[in-house]
């Protein structure tokens, strides 16, 4: 699609890398489109079963390309409508992806590009791993989902000092607050570690994945009842799989199942 986004196929994962590594992968209208679109294609990609979000070079992503901004700022376009045009769509992309997402954050994370790995399922890191609420730095406020996830990971509390204060998480803290899900101990095995997690899942009842995904997105925000009826529909689903069939005959048959995504 484009030399921004770099789109890699091992047997069922997908590997998306931000690859601007001269500009720490910040995001340009470019690099957000082809993001945004991939998204949107690998939604209903059956041969696609988890997704690795990377980014090439020593950052993962630094969020919005603030050259690129700057111009925009100087010709008279303020509304920032990048938000509603890209950010939103991709934010909505990550979280409600039917197949599991995993972010190989190597580096720093800042701003948008936080954002985007904190909505994926599982983040990996190395020592040299930051995050940064950076937002408030540049005089502005929360975007791409992270008033929606940083508070669900780390608490409402933290979520406004990091936020506020907008000061570098560093990688042993942001592993005990949830920001990362695994710290590896070399950086130069975030991506490896990634890919062998993201296999894994692959690996796994892919349509279960998806609804325990949309079950827990439903229960966050809602009552008892609402997560009652989310759970009842998503065994309606998921007990007509041919995975779950296959499950109870090999655990009635004492063999690992094998899992076909469907």
């Amino acid at each position: 699609m484009t030399d921004s986004l770099l789109v890699d196929r091992n047997n069922a994962v997908v590997t998306l890398t931000l690859n601007r590594p001269e500009a720490m992968n910040a995001l340009d209208v470019d690099l957000k489109e082809a993001l945004r679109d991939t998204l949107a294609s690998l939604e209903s990609d059956k041969s696609c079963r988890a997704i690795v979000l990377a980014g090439s070079g020593g950052a993962f992503c630094v969020g919005q390309d603030l050259r690129e901004h700057a111009a925009q700022l100087e010709s008279g376009h303020t509304d920032l409508d990048t938000v509603r045009r890209h950010y939103n769509p991709i934010a909505q992309r990550l979280a409600g992806m039917p197949k599991p997402v995993v972010a190989a954050v190597r580096g720093m994370a800042a701003g948008a590009g936080a954002s985007f790995a904190l909505l994926a399922d599982f983040r990996v890191g190395g020592p040299k791993t930051r995050f940064l609420m950076a937002f408030a730095n540049v005089g502005l406020a929360g975007d791409s989902g992270v008033s929606w996830s940083l508070p669900r990971i780390v608490g409402h509390a933290r979520a406004v000092e990091l936020l506020l204060l907008a000061e570098p998480v560093k990688a042993p803290e942001a592993l005990a607050m949830g920001m990362l899900s695994r710290l590896v101990d070399d950086d130069e095995q975030v991506l490896p570690a990634a890919h062998e997690l993201a296999a894994r899942l692959a690996a796994g009842p892919t349509v279960a994945y998806g609804a325990i995904k949309r079950e827990l997105s439903i229960g966050d925000a809602g009552t008892l009842s609402d997560a009652l009826a989310a759970e009842a529909q998503a065994q309606a689903i998921t007990g007509a799989t041919s995975d779950h069939k296959a499950a109870v005959d090999a655990f009635v048959a004492k063999r690992k199942p094998v899992f076909e995504g469907r």
